[in-house]
Formats: C-alpha cells, sequence, structure tokens
C-alpha cells in the first residue's frame, strides 16, 4: 500500500514510574521467553516433546520456516526488534493483546511524535522529568553490531526495504538516515562468492548486518517465493553460511501468530520458569472443538481475529456486527475453524483527545519497541500509543483509521 498520512494527537499519554517498571519487566521477561522459544522449535523443539504445544501448531504453520532448523543465528537472537501491544482495563490491569516479532513498524511515529511536541511545548519538557526516546535509531545500531559481534568487530549494516510503494518506506529511510547507513532494495545487493555485496556507483562493498524490513518470503527467490522481485537471490544461503546477519531472522515471525499467542502463558512458563508478568488476554482457540462451540454461542459479545492476519484485516468486532454479519462470519468460522481464535471485548482504558467538537475520550492501546543483543533486552520508555479515533471504536490500527499520541514515561 501507499504511504498513509496518520493522524497524530497532541494531548500526551503519561505513564507513572511505577507502572512503566512493572511494564517493563513483563515485557523483558516475554521477549526473552519468544527468542527461546523461536531456538527451541528450531532445534530439538522440547516444547512439542513436553507436551505443551501440539506438533501441528508448528508445522502446520506458514509462518514456520524448515529452512531454519538446525541453524543459529549470531548471538542466539531471533528477534532483533520486537514490538509488544499492550492493552489497560483499570489502575494496575494490563494486558498484552499481541506480539510483532516479524517486521514491527510504527516507530518512526514514536519519534516525530516526540520532536513535534518538544518543538511545540518546549516549557512542558523544561518543567517535567519525562524518559527520551530520540536515542532509538542510535540504541538499533548498538543492538545490531552487539549481535554481529560474534563474527565481526566493526560490521557494515544496511536496512533493506521493499521499496518506496511500501506503507511504511518513510520509516525505512528514516531509520536509515538517523543510522548513517545505506537503504537498499534487494536489486541493490549481490552475493558474490558467499559474500553479500553492495551494488553502488561508485563501486561495491561488503554488507555485514541486514536490517530487513521485507517479509520472509520475498527475501530470496532462490530459496522462497520464486517469483519475488524485492529479495536478493542466494542471501538466505548467505545467510545459513555465516557471511551476513538478518534482522529479524527468517521464520522468527512465527510468533505473531495469534494461536501461538494463545499459548503464551505456557510458553513463558515452559522456558523461564515463572509465572507471566503480564497476562494475555483470554483467548479460546477455534481449532478445540468445546472452544468453537463456546465462540458460535457468543459470537455477538466476543472479538475474533484471523490467527494469521494483522492490520485489523478479517476480524469480527462482535458488538457492532449486525446480524447479517455475524451470520455470515460463523458460516466463515464453521467452515475453517483452525483458523481463528476469539477473545473477550475489554472495557479498554481511554484518553483524553482533541476532536472538533472539543475534548472526548477515546480507546488506545500502547505498542513499547525493545531491541535484543547478546548483552541484553532493552525496551524503550514509552513506545507508540495508538488512538481509536473513531467514537466507541477498539480497533486503533492505522489501516482502520487510527491515530497516535507521543508517550510520557516519568521520571522516578
Amino acid at each position: 500500500g501507499e504511504e498513509r498520512i496518520i493522524p497524530f494527537d497532541l494531548i500526551p499519554r503519561i505513564i507513572a514510574a511505577d507502572e512503566w517498571r512493572q511494564l517493563e519487566r513483563g515485557i523483558i521477561q516475554r521477549v526473552a521467553a519468544i527468542n527461546a522459544f523461536l531456538s527451541d522449535i528450531y532445534h530439538q523443539q522440547e516444547i512439542v516433546r513436553a507436551g505443551v504445544i501440539p506438533a501441528s501448531l508448528i508445522h502446520g504453520n506458514k509462518a514456520f520456516m524448515p529452512q531454519m532448523c538446525g541453524f543459529t543465528p549470531p548471538g542466539n537472537v531471533y528477534t532483533h526488534v520486537v514490538g509488544v501491544d499492550i492493552v489497560r482495563t483499570g489502575p494496575d490491569s494490563f494486558f498484552v493483546l499481541e506480539d510483532n516479532a516479524r517486521v514491527p513498524s510504527g516507530v518512526s511515529y514514536m519519534i516525530e511524535n516526540r520532536a513535534t511536541m518538544l518543538q511545540m511545548f518546549p516549557e512542558l519538557f523544561a518543567s517535567h522529568r519525562i524518559q527520551g526516546v530520540g536515542d532509538y535509531p542510535k540504541q538499533l545500531f548498538k543492538s545490531l553490531a552487539e549481535s554481529a559481534h560474534t563474527f565481526i568487530d566493526n560490521p557494515n549494516i544496511a536496512v533493506l526495504t521493499p521499496g518506496i510503494f511500501n506503507s511504511a518506506y518513510y520509516e525505512h529511510s528514516f531509520l536509515a538516515d538517523e543510522m548513517g547507513v545505506d537503504l537498499l532494495q534487494g536489486s541493490d545487493l549481490e552475493v558474490r562468492d558467499g559474500r553479500v555485496i553492495i551494488r553502488t556507483t561508485a563501486g561495491t562493498a561488503p554488507v555485514d548486518v541486514i536490517y530487513r524490513r521485507v517479509d520472509d518470503e520475498f527475501l530470496d527467490p532462490l530459496s522462497f517465493n520464486p517469483d519475488s522481485v524485492l529479495g536478493t537471490p542466494g542471501l538466505f544461503d548467505a545467510y545459513r553460511s555465516g557471511a551476513v546477519m538478518l534482522a529479524n531472522a527468517p521464520g522468527a515471525g512465527i510468533a505473531d501468530d495469534k494461536a501461538i499467542y494463545a499459548y503464551m502463558p505456557e510458553i513463558i512458563e515452559f522456558y523461564m520458569g515463572e509465572k507471566p508478568l503480564l497476562e494475555n488476554i483470554p483467548t479460546w482457540r477455534c481449532s478445540e472443538p468445546d472452544n468453537l462451540a463456546y465462540v458460535l454461542e457468543h459470537l455477538a459479545d466476543l472479538v475474533v481475529k484471523e490467527v494469521h492476519g494483522s492490520g485489523g484485516y478479517g476480524m469480527l468486532v462482535g458488538p457492532a456486527a449486525s446480524k447479517r454479519e455475524l451470520a455470515a462470519f460463523s458460516r466463515k468460522l464453521q467452515a475453517n475453524p483452525s483458523n481463528y481464535v476469539a477473545q473477550p471485548t475489554l472495557a479498554l482504558s481511554t484518553v483524553p483527545v482533541l476532536t472538533k467538537a472539543g475534548l472526548a475520550s477515546r480507546h488506545v492501546d500502547l505498542r513499547p519497541f525493545v531491541l535484543v543483543s547478546p548483552n541484553g533486552i532493552r525496551v524503550t520508555p514509552g513506545g507508540l500509543t495508538r488512538v481509536a479515533l473513531k467514537k466507541g471504536s477498539l480497533v486503533v490500527n492505522s489501516s482502520q483509521g487510527g491515530g497516535t499520541k507521543d508517550t510520557w514515561v516519568l521520571e522516578a
């Protein structure tokens, strides 16, 4: 899709220091578990052997990449950048809505929102102690370099984009510019003698780390989709041979899957030996007959999502649906129950926003951005607050008319 203009609301969302500490601990625990899960399913699959997750959920998942089996990425990091979507239902009640471990987007809006607020209201930042977010590109560069240190000391890093027609192209360009690295398309790269080379008008240069914003299936026409014109032939073999690092690792997107999400409490307990610090929203797996029967009976009260879906597409918000829409969705659900999960409609927290009629309350979620390297996990303070700008709507996705806010995490 083409670049979208996303509305920005001037009233910041404020998170107290103690609330943020609670969130940060839960996010770090969850992201550590996701990386452990990915390492396991591409090696011993102990979680399957233990009977915690059915094998069909892994091997029957289109995001699972058998080509990654037996391969350990540099530093054993699979998800170098993660976005964790969080909703709030009460003073101390936070729930994880979904995980974004494939190619999470939106961080440029977080940075630009803060820059806009700093420019418009410098006196507010002078009188309040607010944690900064502007060093994210620097931290991203540092994190990627740390992950590459297992095979090279001073890596040449580049950002790989699908091109100008991608809806997040501005972000790709912004991050490359802020990090001071090349922004490339697949045609700018060549695999020569096992190395990945950047082709420029000035000649060629090796590239060691690729922060890729291209989906798995389009990365390499020799290994994945043969019709892809976005990738680079031979790139995956170069990755497997250790000549280049890809971030995030191919195959990490299985952690985005909403059927996997339903097992996250068990995943955290299995790998971390702890109860989750951040709870999941209660989730019915429609692949299970008892769950399906419950969902069909209570369809008008539930939110039903495609397990591989994203961007708010393909979902049903039961309370907002007509009888005809409910009936049509019921037929879809019964025809392919394993493609869906269902959740209750939570009483999400609201924040004030500016509308043409004045101040009004709207529902929000929060996407903190997480950087992972062998040296640890870093959560950017705050993240991107997304707002459902339509009155009464629970859908915050920008593709569905949502907007954004600056998020202020107060210093302790």
